[in-house]
Parts: C-alpha cells; sequence; structure tokens
C-alpha cells in the first residue's frame, strides 16, 4: 500500500513550533495550492486548497529557519487522521500531511520559471544512509550465486 503526498504551494504563515520537556520539536504551517479551470459556462474559476503540514525534528527546526508566508515550497509526506476532542467533548478528526521532507523554491529572476523542485540528499532530515552495490562488498555473495539454486521451479 501507499501513502504519499506531493504539493507545491505557498506557505499561507510562518511555521509555528512547539518544543517538547522530553527535547522533541514539533512545527506546523499551512500550504495552499491552487488550480484554474473553465466552468460550464465557459468561465475561468480558481479553486485553492489549504493543506496542514507537520514537521517533526530537525526538519522542524529547518522549516522555522528557511520558510516564510508567501515562499513557494516543495512538500513530500503522507497524509495522517489524528482524533481529539473539542471543548464539548465532542470526537473531532483533523487530517494533515506528515512532511519527510521538503525544499523551498526560488523564482529564476531571468526567466521568472521556478527551478526543478526535486528532492536532493539534503532536504531530508535525518539524511539518508547510502546503500553500497552488492558487487562493492568483497564479503558479500554476487545476486547470481544467491539465487542460482534458491528457485522453487
Amino acid at each position: 500500500m501507499i501513502n504519499k503526498v506531493i504539493l507545491v504551494g505557498n506557505l499561507g504563515r510562518d511555521p509555528e513550533l512547539k518544543r517538547f520537556d522530553n527535547g522533541s520539536v514539533v512545527g506546523k504551517f499551512s500550504v495552499a495550492t491552487s488550480e484554474s479551470y473553465k466552468d460550464k459556462a465557459g468561465e475561468w474559476q480558481n479553486l485553492t486548497e489549504w493543506h496542514d503540514i507537520v514537521v517533526w525534528g530537525l526538519l522542524a527546526e529547518r522549516a522555522e529557519s528557511t520558510l516564510k508566508k508567501g515562499t513557494m515550497v516543495y512538500v513530500e509526506g503522507k497524509l495522517t487522521t489524528r482524533k481529539w476532542q473539542d471543548k464539548d467533548g465532542n470526537n473531532r478528526y483533523t487530517t494533515e500531511v506528515k512532511a519527510a521532507l521538503f525544499r523551498k523554491l526560488e523564482r529564476k529572476e531571468s526567466s521568472g520559471s521556478f527551478g526543478t523542485g526535486l528532492p536532493s540528499p539534503e532536504d531530508e532530515f535525518p539524511p539518508v544512509k547510502q546503500v553500497e552495490s552488492a558487487s562493492s562488498s568483497p564479503a558479500s555473495p554476487s545476486v547470481e550465486s544467491a539465487v542460482e539454486d534458491d528457485l522453487p521451479f
């Protein structure tokens, strides 16, 4: 199963951080995505969706230091839903994007366009460890020898 969200939009507010006694940090901000379409009458309509983003740890601290209201951002993560109770004791549900990485997008002044927006290793915290290929390790058996006699047919 897959639970993956990719958004490109503008921050609706500066990231807000909350620090806990145990040292963990959570950050929240909202991202607006927009699309245009023609309605039945042939008139152009704009539709804006707001998405609540949650970031943890070093990613939250990086969001606080690099993102500001209005910034265009690429966000990658997963949808999460949490249950909570309002002041009257009613159960409420909130759906958020738990971000795994984000990248601030900047307009290139000369062309008026944006960069690729694709994530790079420095966009993700903690850094992803590089996996060495099987051929680079002399102690690991080759794929051919490991599969040669184990085939069920």
